[in-house]
């Protein structure tokens, strides 16, 4: 969460989109940045729970792909409405899939979900599979840029997290002309995203604010 908050805010400096992808070393939730604690709590046994930067529901972690894809403010992503912002990230979710010969579909309206549970039902746009929810995501804009953080979860079974992450890479390039590199993060920036975990995400009086 502190490294996809620095790379948030040192979008403008990077200048051009950058996409992570990881992982959980343990079973934990994350939950969205205006839920109550007290109320998220009583949703799952999951622990740890960590409150996101970004908005949306609970989310369960451990086996899923997570993933973060920050843009500046120059960029034409930016510009998007929330809804088409949404309605974009799922799309390129669902080709990735096609490309892998498994298909997917964007849901057409929302279904009913248990309160504050991203993964219990589906908001419109969201990625199912074989008539479930497979993927959602939250997002947050500020001067800076917009961050999207996403969950694929639990993802198909005998696909392999790399032939995805590959998958991801390449529609971005058909679709949109991206030609990747790899993204080392500085010493400087390292330094923010440790400095911002001790003092925010780490702390249960930040978790448990509300």
């Amino acid at each position: 969460m502190a490294l996809d908050e620095t790379l948030l805010n040192s979008a403008g400096h990077w200048a051009k989109p950058v996409l992570r992808f990881y992982g959980w070393t343990e079973r934990a939730a994350s939950f969205g940045y205006s839920q109550r604690f007290a109320d998220v709590a009583r949703m799952t046994s999951l622990r740890p729970l960590v409150r996101r930067p970004t908005g949306g529901g609970l989310a369960p972690h451990g086996a899923d792909w997570t993933y973060s894809v920050v843009f500046p403010p120059g960029h034409w992503w930016y510009s998007l409405r929330a809804p088409e912002s949404y309605k974009a990230v799922h799309e390129w979710i669902r080709d990735a899939f096609a490309r892998l010969n498994v298909e997917t579909e964007l849901s057409p309206c929302g279904r009913k979900e248990l309160p504050g549970q991203c993964f219990s039902g589906a908001e419109q746009h969201d990625v199912l599979w074989q008539g479930r929810k497979l993927a959602g995501a939250a997002q947050r804009r500020n001067q800076q840029g917009l961050l999207i953080q996403g969950s694929v979860q639990p993802p198909p079974i005998g696909l392999a997290k790399a032939d995805w992450q590959k998958a991801m890479c390449d529609v971005a390039f058909e679709k949109w002309q991206v030609t990747w590199s790899v993204f080392e993060p500085d010493t400087p920036l390292n330094r923010r995203a440790e400095e911002l975990a001790r003092r925010k995400y780490a702390l249960a009086e930040y978790n448990q604010r509300r």
